[in-house]
């Protein structure tokens, strides 16, 4: 791989040097590597074809938990997101020890090994939020919780400059990832003054299917934005929006 210089910036392929755009910036590379018939049937690649089958899978698993947590997702989320959140997946899927390699799956593996992870990297919510929270997973019930005690905003939020106000937002996902499907909803405060004016007590309850033998999980995030003119919005589009899963219940 090979990065390009000039003021000229080449995309597509021109012998055996193929040009393109990523986040990294324009780069070119040699046309090569190994016929795909062979990978697929070859012996010496069954390695190669297990880590293949497994990368897809997180790759669908990922998808589908993020379509799950659209709603949130819309205001905050980085540009590596769906590659980090792939790379999750991989580690639950490896964590199965009861299939063997490239069968394993994410319902087998370890979906806590999700719990913490962030949404966006701009903005974390360990380095954002403050202010003490529970959140609690009722399986019975199919109720997923977030529970916060009255703060004060200018003590308990690290805001971004430029920020007035705030909302506190939260969903419950319920996953079948074998099925690509899932259950979610999701809850939020009033936008609120980011100043010293203490928050009323924060309840969300997010429903799920009871006794679900699903995963679960819990996100939480908060939003920003600036007052212009008696109006609201969002702050910068959104880039310091921290977003994270705070507690997972794989069964």
């Amino acid at each position: 791989m090979a990065r390009q210089k000039g003021i000229i910036k080449l995309k597509g392929t021109i012998g055996d040097i193929t040009f393109y755009k990523t986040k990294d910036g324009h780069l070119a590379r040699e046309k090569g590597g190994i016929e795909g018939n062979r990978i697929a049937s070859d012996p010496a690649f069954q390695r190669t074809r297990e880590n293949g089958s497994e990368f897809g899978r997180a790759g669908k698993a990922g998808k589908t938990l993020r379509t799950a947590l659209r709603t949130l997702l819309l205001n905050s989320a980085d540009g590596r997101m769906v590659s980090r959140l792939t790379q999750s997946m991989i580690k639950v899927i490896q964590a199965d020890q009861t299939n063997e390699r490239g069968l394993r799956n994410v319902i087998d593996g370890e979906a806590e090994l999700l719990l913490g992870f962030e949404f966006n990297i701009g903005g974390k919510l360990g380095t954002t939020l403050f202010a003490p929270y529970t959140g609690t997973i009722d399986r019975v019930a199919g109720a997923i919780k977030l529970d916060m005690a009255s703060f004060i905003p200018l003590n308990m939020i690290a805001a971004p400059g430029g920020t007035t106000h705030f909302k506190i937002v939260s969903a419950g996902a319920e996953v079948d990832f074998e099925a690509e499907t899932f259950v979610s909803s999701s809850s939020e405060t009033a936008i609120l003054a980011w100043d010293t004016t203490a928050t009323a007590v924060i309840n969300h309850v997010n429903s799920v299917t009871p006794n679900s033998t699903k995963p679960l999980f819990l996100a939480l995030g908060v939003e920003f934005y600036q007052e212009v003119n008696g109006a609201m919005y969002p702050l910068k589009n959104g880039a310091f929006n921290p977003l994270s899963l705070v507690q997972v219940s794989g069964l």
